[in-house]
């Protein structure tokens, strides 16, 4: 049995191409991912201490409050220390050699200025040693023509920019302070100058020579008190490794959902494979039998058939994955994200790849083998070459009708009760139920769908309607496979879509003015809005700002623009708002008894309800504040008592008669000597929004790509089988007038068929995916629904018919390959 099947297997090897392709591209998808996450731990480890390779102890502070920069010389003096430094790392900005903002999250840090605690890996010139010199990562320097001795400016929400001179660049690649945007080194008071900080985040320690790391530890421990702890130097790389490999973790858990979405395509792949050839080989089955074999035999004969199927392609998966992990990592880097380390291909991967795919493989073909065994003895002396098609028995279409009703209404149910996982679990349970019931639902939407080609094209559309339709299992396996990986692009097209909507009316509904100023990852300079203000060419200055006191958010608001912005006035007038007049949200007006009139206490300070208004907008500060419970009150009134609070947004209006040109240029006067902050309009607002939400769906995109590529390999797998079925049948066909031409049609029509089907099933559970995520989101605050991009979803069903058509193009060679005379002798 076993040389009868491995010499099958070689006679039969272009059979199988396909689905060993399928099993290939899955196991590649496999072994990229771990190759290239395999590259960016040892990176990771690698680079996890670059900054402290000389610290022999840290110094931390276990509250809030930073380290003053007192203590560092405090620690300094300690016996046994050889040298002691403050470290910060914070937001900065750099401007350009053009004068605009350098963008990208801009990493600042405070570099010692002791030879004895330098662990940067400098690339030219030298690291700061004094007050008014700074450092660049060589990237930035590079792409923006710095050069050594010249000026560069920098700032940050302590100041506004101030020129420092260029002394160095430096390499920060793979590291923590590598995060895709510049990188600014500073002496230690430069850097506190700039950030603002009030003190270090840590003081790093270098002990002499000789003495013991220990004994110098518990000196330093007594030395800087109780609020603070002291950390071995092993403690803080085992922390640095920790912290890097945690984020490393995240990232491998999300490519890893990808890698499954992939492999259960692949799986329905090759299950529905291995189910057509050993139909076909009934007849064959039955002779065996016929001639002693045993049932068991002829089972162990399918799996060893798989599992030598399932390690090629493995083997062949392994190399491409090298390639693909290449491609990933092009990918990320083209999108900002920062990797570490290079491609590593380590044993235990391409040992687990290997292992993945050959027992995905032969799990795949264990019900098709099972199946195999069923064939009776007397079924060899039949004329029948093939089984008959069977379709699916009651119990399955009860239970899929039922799972697929139950998965509709979790996910009709879901924005009602508010629940994220309503969504998830609907989805699942939808998917289920289209598995199951897809031997009766597949066959009637190839019938719908192949109405309008019946009426085009004729008899020919007929035959391949009728072809598609013929084995319900086959079709809906084949259909299926689709579903999954055209339903998440499409849930992921939808919901991203929805989701850029959703933004852009939040921002309608919250920014009222033409500009806005924001910040770069970080608050808005200090003395920003002050400036902004002393303008002529500007009438309207307002810095969003926000906090929580008690069990209320306080706003402060701008009388001329709080009107723009709020959905309705419930009681007195928003005009009033001004010193000691505050505006009271609908919800904590009924909580509290309040009404247009009563006495506000806010901050120790006393206030007046100027009106009662109903604002729907989300909570500025998360936390603490139930939802609704806001007060608004004028700038002036806010600054006076939370002087301290910051906010990353300022919105600006022209002042009368003053174009909006006159204003933009009075606003970039400003702006210009302040690197972490950005103007724009409303327009390039909303497109800075919604840009992380376009590249996130690039990036899934791609990844799911693949499993699309899967699933249409799965089609020509399909076709291509049944082609070699279908032999004399063609064969008659073409004996009996069907023209070579239209035999390639009739084909077309069948791949398109079974492609769009399948992705019409895929967009429409994406879309009702999609649809309750957004009612979700509707239920828990903001204003978002559902957007059809019809061109993007009529996109994905053109590129699955389009690459049905290439499917179909080798079947329909091998169908006319033979001569008719010999076809019809095909057995």
């Amino acid at each position: 049995m076993i040389r009868l099947t491995l010499r099958s297997l070689r006679a039969e090897a272009l059979r199988m191409l396909l689905s060993a392709l399928a099993v290939v591209l899955g196991v590649a998808f496999i072994a990229g991912t771990l190759i290239l996450v395999d590259g960016m731990r040892a990176g990771a480890y690698d680079r996890a201490g670059a900054f402290d390779r000389h610290t022999d102890l840290g110094v931390y502070a276990t509250g809030d409050k930073p380290l003053p920069a007192s203590l560092v010389d405090r620690v300094r003096a300690v016996d046994g220390v050889a040298a002691a430094a403050g470290e910060l790392t914070n937001t900065g900005g750099v401007l350009g050699s053009d004068g605009r903002p350098v963008l990208g999250f801009t990493v600042l840090a405070a570099i010692p200025t002791e030879d004895a605690l330098r662990s940067y890996d400098v690339v030219a010139g030298r690291l700061p040693d004094r007050a008014g010199e700074v450092v660049l990562d060589a990237p930035t320097a590079a792409e923006e023509g710095f050069t050594l001795g010249s000026p560069v400016r920098v700032g940050g929400t302590g100041s506004a920019a101030r020129p420092y001179t260029l002394v160095g660049t430096v390499d920060v690649a793979g590291t923590a302070r590598d995060v895709g945007g510049p990188f600014i080194g500073l002496v230690g008071p430069d850097a506190l100058a700039v950030t603002g900080e009030r003190g270090y985040g840590r003081i790093m320690v270098a002990a002499r020579p000789g003495t013991s790391a220990t004994a110098v530890a518990d000196r330093v421990r007594a030395a800087v008190g109780a609020d603070t702890s002291v950390r071995s130097r092993q403690q803080i790389l085992d922390e640095a490794v920790e912290d890097a490999v945690r984020s490393l973790d995240q990232f491998t858990m999300l490519l890893l959902i990808f890698v499954g979405v992939a492999v259960v395509v692949a799986g329905f792949v090759i299950a529905n494979t291995f189910a057509i050839v050993l139909a076909q080989r009934s007849r064959r089955t039955a002779l065996l039998r016929l001639v002693g074999a045993t049932r068991g035999q002829v089972f162990r004969a399918a799996l060893l058939e798989s599992a030598v199927v399932g390690v090629v392609a493995s083997a062949l998966g392994v190399l491409l994955g090298v390639a693909l992990a290449g491609g990933m990592r092009l990918l990320m880097s083209r999108v900002d994200m920062p990797v570490s380390g290079g491609l590593t291909v380590a044993g235990s991967t391409v040992l687990t790849s290997l292992l993945l795919g050959t027992v995905l493989t032969v799990g795949a073909a264990l019900l098709p083998a099972w199946r195999g065994t069923r064939v009776a003895p007397v079924a060899a002396l039949t004329d029948a070459a093939v089984q008959p098609s069977q379709g699916a028995g009651r119990l399955r279409l009860t239970a899929g009708a039922v799972v697929l009703a139950a998965g509709v209404a979790a996910l009709a149910g879901a924005g009602s009760a508010g629940q994220v996982l309503l969504v998830a679990v609907g989805g699942i349970l939808a998917f289920f139920g289209i598995v199951l019931f897809g031997p009766v639902l597949v066959p009637a939407l190839v019938r719908a769908l192949g109405w309008p080609a019946r009426r085009l094209v004729g008899a020919t559309a007929a035959l391949a309607v009728a072809n598609a339709v013929r084995n319900p299992r086959r079709i809906a396996a084949t259909a299926t496979a689709l579903v999954i990986g055209i339903g998440l692009v499409s849930a992921f097209v939808v919901g991203a879509h929805s989701t850029k909507d959703g933004i852009e009316r939040s921002v309608d509904a919250e920014i009222g003015t033409d500009f806005v100023v924001s910040g770069i990852g970080q608050d808005l300079p200090a003395p920003l809005a002050g400036e902004l203000a002393a303008r002529p060419e500007l009438g309207v200055v307002h810095e969003q700002r926000s906090t929580v006191t008690g069990d209320i958010e306080v706003r402060a608001a701008h009388p001329a623009l709080v009107g723009r912005t709020l959905t309705g006035v419930l009681a007195g007038d928003v005009g009033r708002l001004g010193p000691g007049q505050v505006l009271v949200h609908r919800e904590l007006a009924q909580a509290r008894g309040w009404q247009v009139g009563s006495p506000v206490t806010v901050g120790g300070r006393p206030f007046r309800v100027a009106a009662v208004v109903a604002d729907e907008a989300p909570a500025m500060v998360a936390g603490t504040a139930p939802a609704g419970h806001v007060i608004e009150m004028a700038d002036a009134d806010f600054a006076a008592l939370f002087p301290g609070k910051r906010g990353y947004l300022a919105e600006i209006e022209p002042a009368a008669g003053v174009s909006a040109q006159q204003a933009r240029d009075a606003i970039e006067a400003v702006v210009g000597r302040y690197p972490t902050v950005n103007l724009m309009d409303q327009g390039a607002y909303k497109k800075m929004l919604t840009g992380t939400v376009d590249m996130l769906l690039a990036f899934v995109t791609a990844l799911l790509g693949l499993a699309v590529v899967i699933a249409l390999v799965g089609v020509a797998n399909t076709l291509s089988l049944s082609v070699v079925e279908r032999t004399r049948e063609n064969a008659v066909l073409r004996a009996v007038g069907l023209t070579r031409g239209r035999m390639r049609a009739m084909l077309a029509v069948e791949a398109v068929l079974m492609a769009l089907v399948g992705a019409v099933l895929g967009v429409g559970l994406g879309t009702g995916v999609s649809a309750a995520g957004m009612a979700v989101l509707a239920r828990l605050g903001g204003d978002f629904h559902v957007v059809l991009p019809l061109g993007q979803l009529g996109l994905i069903l053109g590129v699955a018919a389009l690459a049905a058509l290439v499917a179909s193009v080798l079947p329909a060679r091998r169908a006319l390959s033979r001569p008719v005379v010999e076809a019809l002798g095909d057995q």
